[in-house]
């Protein structure tokens, strides 16, 4: 690529309706890369039906280091209250009916969070407390403009690092790594599945993200402690993040430590697990279905020679926090992949055609 701008590619299924996706690549992008990331952002095409444009700025350069990815999404604040009447008009399945009605009415949520400064337990501590003081952490959202324009919200333009100009997200892959290009046949036994860990990272951007990480990174020892009321940070997908402890009191939960966390629309069936955290939690990103139990493509990990997919899972949590979903049967066999930052050396699956 010789210019700054290595082109501007769009991406869109054949559907009356379905995101539009805006490539712009970073200068010394392979052609075989730009195909990759478009045929990443096709597979949403084919499956959601909003009538959005998603911008991304995306490369494959080598990065040094360890890492194999990094991806970066544009978010912003939203009330709650705005964003459940979002939800309300732009509802269209049966999942979005029942998530609504879980759903608080007023202009707050309740929640069970930790290691906050004002922790009546005692500043910073790790046993969870209930959260219903209607503060500014219960009546603000944190989304992506991804996930804001799925609901029609306002967003406000914004630069991000490793940007050209303004976009919904950055996303660059690290050159170094061996990785396939075409798991149509199978993914090379000794290489990344390059479309499915594209597909992972555009989730992110879509919206499949989690206010916990915030908390997670800025509680004692590594930070902090600081008032609840400035974990400002929870995201849509959070409105669906439950524990034993707090579906018992019918509030959500908040907080960064190891006890299970599950996603369910309806506040009392349990459904797949999600991550923990890194440093309180199991050691993965909050931001992720639960690592080894094959949920679904946003899954923390990604092993050589695995095929990703995107499954019933990962379109049900995206459904309830706004995208409109065209239901498709699930592949046999689907696996799952990396996080918002890959790093070499991530755990392998007892699979055939893995590295142990």
């Amino acid at each position: 690529m010789k210019t700054l701008l290595a082109g501007l590619l769009l991406v869109a299924s054949s559907a009356t309706a379905a995101p539009v996706f805006h490539f712009t690549f970073t200068p010394g992008t392979s052609l075989q890369a730009q195909q990759g990331f478009q045929a990443a952002a096709a597979r949403w095409s084919s499956l959601l039906t909003d009538n959005v444009t998603i911008n991304l700025t995306v490369g494959f350069n080598s990065l040094g280091s360890g890492i194999l990815g990094q991806a970066y999404s544009a978010e912003d604040f939203h009330t709650y209250a705005a964003v459940r009447s979002a939800l309300a008009s732009d509802a269209t399945s049966a999942a979005d009916a029942t998530a609504l009605a879980r759903l608080p009415s007023g202009n707050s949520v309740a929640m069970l969070i930790n290691r906050t400064a004002n922790n009546p337990n005692g500043a910073g501590s790790a046993i969870p407390y209930l959260d219903n003081d209607g503060d500014a952490n219960n009546q603000l959202l944190h989304l992506s403009n991804g996930a804001a324009k799925a609901l029609g919200l306002p967003i406000a333009p914004q630069t991000l690092p490793g940007c050209i100009g303004a976009c919904d997200g950055f996303i660059q892959f690290n050159s170094d790594f061996d990785f396939d290009f075409d798991p149509g046949n199978g993914t090379d036994p000794f290489a990344f599945d390059f479309i499915g860990v594209a597909a992972h990272e555009i989730g992110h951007v879509l919206g499949f993200l989690s206010g916990v990480d915030i908390l997670d990174y800025n509680a004692p020892p590594h930070n902090g402690p600081f008032n609840d009321n400035e974990f400002t940070y929870l995201a849509p997908l959070d409105l669906f993040r439950y524990s034993a402890d707090s579906a018992a009191q019918g509030v959500i939960d908040w907080s960064a430590d190891h006890r299970d966390k599950y996603f369910s629309i309806d506040g009392v069936t349990l459904g797949p697990q999600f991550s923990t955290g890194l440093n309180f939690g199991d050691g993965r990103q909050a931001s992720h279905w639960k690592d080894d139990l094959f949920i679904g493509l946003m899954d923390p990990t990604a092993g050589m020679g695995e095929t990703l997919y995107i499954s019933g899972n990962d379109l049900l949590a995206l459904d309830v926090i706004g995208w409109d979903v065209a239901p498709i049967p699930e592949p046999p066999g689907w696996a799952m992949l990396g996080a918002g930052l890959l790093l070499l050396g991530v755990r392998q699956r007892g699979r055939t055609n893995k590295l142990s």
